[in-house]
């Protein structure tokens, strides 16, 4: 089936990626349709999950374990091979949050070339208030042998990507997914989350907040309309004729709005902004302070240089952010560099 871009006004522009609760209902005994739940970790899905479904664990299964980057091309033939998925395989992804982890996984799969996938519109959260049956047993698999794709990297954003973004003036629209309590640096993660993580509060200049939760129905977690959703996104400025980076901390609650803009409206440049230990405010620096965006949680000699002006916006100072302003615009790492390291105190080194 080709891939068609920018669908019609009520239709979404690619319908194969998303599938109801009925049709999942309806095709659980077919043999080339794998049903996957995706979650944080495998809590939800052991106390009972879509009959047949196999079960991913986010935070094991879908991260690199010693990078904490996306999966290799063989992580991701392991993983699929030892799910019983081949290349002609359907796969229907759902999950919990309304299907943060599902379209993360939907979106890696994308990058290593899997086109029969879909999103079970919903996600756990509608099949279970429907009333559709629970099963706790894990289903006998048959692993097969898989043969990924070479990555297809035009759909990432990575953080040289991002910093080369802050410094040049393109059309490129950043759409920031998370909360606006995150977004204007009150919170370094969900209000419901542990706040944890992020060494700096606010948002990457010039970025429209447009929630992740703007594109669902809040009574069942179901896609808005095709009409809704582009209303919300063009009234911010978010178009088609524009490429578009969408983030939010560690990648999932983008991914989720990556899937909206690309497979429901069609748009045809959407990068996901997800780096190995993503954590976007650890990347730009408080505009209280030094006023310019540099990389201080890393070591230099794995970084270049980069000749920057870049303000974040933030609302208040973090006790760990910077004391005095930095003196100068060629922004290296922290604990290699001479000129920078008596400003850096307080920022944990982090594995690149």
């Amino acid at each position: 089936m080709s891939r068609r871009t920018a669908g019609s006004r009520r239709r979404p522009a690619h319908p194969e990626s998303i599938v109801e609760t009925g049709w999942v209902a309806d095709h659980l005994g077919d043999t080339d349709v794998r049903i996957v739940e995706v979650d944080v970790d495998t809590a939800a899905y052991d106390s009972g999950h879509v009959p047949g479904a196999v079960g991913w664990n986010w935070t094991t299964q879908l991260n690199d374990q010693l990078t904490r980057d996306i999966l290799s091309r063989e992580q991701m033939q392991r993983l699929l091979g030892e799910s019983g998925i081949s290349r002609n395989t359907t796969i229907v992804l759902y999950g919990d949050n309304s299907n943060w982890f599902a379209a993360y996984a939907f979106w890696q799969m994308r990058i290593y070339g899997h086109r029969k996938l879909a999103i079970m519109n919903g996600g756990r959260e509608k099949w279970i208030a429907e009333g559709r049956p629970l099963s706790p047993d894990a289903p006998l698999i048959d692993r097969r042998v898989y043969r990924a794709s070479a990555a297809d990297t035009s759909i990432r954003a990575t953080r040289d990507y991002l910093i080369d973004l802050a410094t040049t003036q393109n059309n490129i629209a950043l759409v920031d997914v998370r909360s606006r309590e995150e977004f204007d640096g009150a919170l370094l993660a969900p209000p419901d989350l542990p706040q944890e993580g992020s060494q700096r509060g606010g948002h990457i200049p010039n970025a429209a907040n447009i929630t992740w939760s703007s594109a669902i129905n809040e009574a069942d977690g179901a896609f808005k309309s095709v009409e809704e959703l582009r209303a919300i996104y063009e009234r911010e400025g978010i178009s088609a004729d524009r490429e578009i980076v969408t983030y939010c901390r560690i990648g999932e609650r983008s991914a989720h709005t990556w899937f909206v803009l690309t497979e429901i409206l069609g748009y045809p440049k959407v990068r996901n902004y997800c780096r190995p230990s993503a954590k976007v405010g650890h990347i730009w620096a408080d505009s209280q302070h030094c006023g310019y965006l540099k990389l201080s949680h890393l070591k230099c000699n794995t970084l270049r240089s980069h000749e920057v002006a870049a303000p974040l916006r933030h609302s208040q100072p973090r006790a760990s952010t910077m004391q005095r302003p930095l003196s100068h615009a060629t922004i290296v790492g922290a604990t290699d560099c001479n000129r920078c390291a008596p400003h850096h105190s307080g920022y944990p080194d982090e594995p690149t």
